[in-house]
């Protein structure tokens, strides 16, 4: 990944993990918590690819289950996030720019049911039964629910950061050329003919008014 991308999905993924740490945790919904850093993962994803959706989604993963307060084994969450962010990424389009709203919303209900149930899963094979008594069909509906409501002011934003900051202002001009504008001329007229001047600056004009003759050079 680009510098640029690196500083940006960082930015991102520490806000949305203090955010979820520290608001959406304490609301005490019933089932599942909304997963604001899954919602950055997929907008991040959608924008960057499957090969950055996949080292965001580790790297995200990673810093939760890092942080407090985690109570699963480090990594579990890394792997989950990995391979949503992978999935994720299949669906950026070739154009870069979506035309449709139907096609992130289908792309969060698969990754709220798919993590809810990869993290089950996972859970399953390292003997961590701790969402038994909630129950996984109602985990799953709960997250499937609450991302939803989240996802239309989360991922259009993130994907609008990601395509703003992913552009190089060295390459890339908006008049449609390779460099600025600054460096292109436009041809000089003169007075009589509208014709193109084959001669410009200070040195030229002093050659044009040596070569004329002398009488009129007054």
């Amino acid at each position: 990944m680009r510098l640029n991308r690196i500083v940006l999905s960082t930015v991102l993924v520490v806000i949305a993990m203090v955010a979820q740490v520290s608001v959406l945790a304490r609301l005490h919904l019933p089932g599942a918590v909304p997963d604001l850093l899954l919602l950055t993962v997929l907008g991040l994803a959608i924008a960057y690819g499957h090969v950055g959706g996949c080292l965001v989604g580790f790297g995200a993963g990673l810093l939760a289950d890092l942080a407090p307060p985690a109570d699963h084994a480090v990594g579990r969450y890394a792997l989950v996030l990995c391979v949503i962010g992978y999935l994720a990424g299949l669906a950026k389009p070739d154009t870069g720019q979506l035309r449709t709203a139907s096609g992130p919303m289908l792309v969060v209900i698969g990754a709220a049911m798919g993590t809810t149930l990869l993290y089950a899963g996972v859970g399953s094979l390292v003997g961590d039964t701790a969402g038994a008594h909630v129950g996984l069909a109602k985990l799953v509906l709960t997250a499937t629910l609450y991302d939803l409501l989240l996802a239309p002011f989360v991922v259009p934003l993130v994907m609008a950061l990601a395509r703003r900051f992913d552009r190089d202002p060295l390459t890339e001009d908006p008049t449609g050329g390779f460099g600025g504008s600054a460096l292109r001329t436009r041809p000089a007229r003169t007075r009589n003919g509208g014709g193109i001047a084959p001669q410009r600056g200070l040195f030229g004009r002093a050659k044009a008014v040596a070569s004329m003759p002398r009488g009129a050079r007054r």
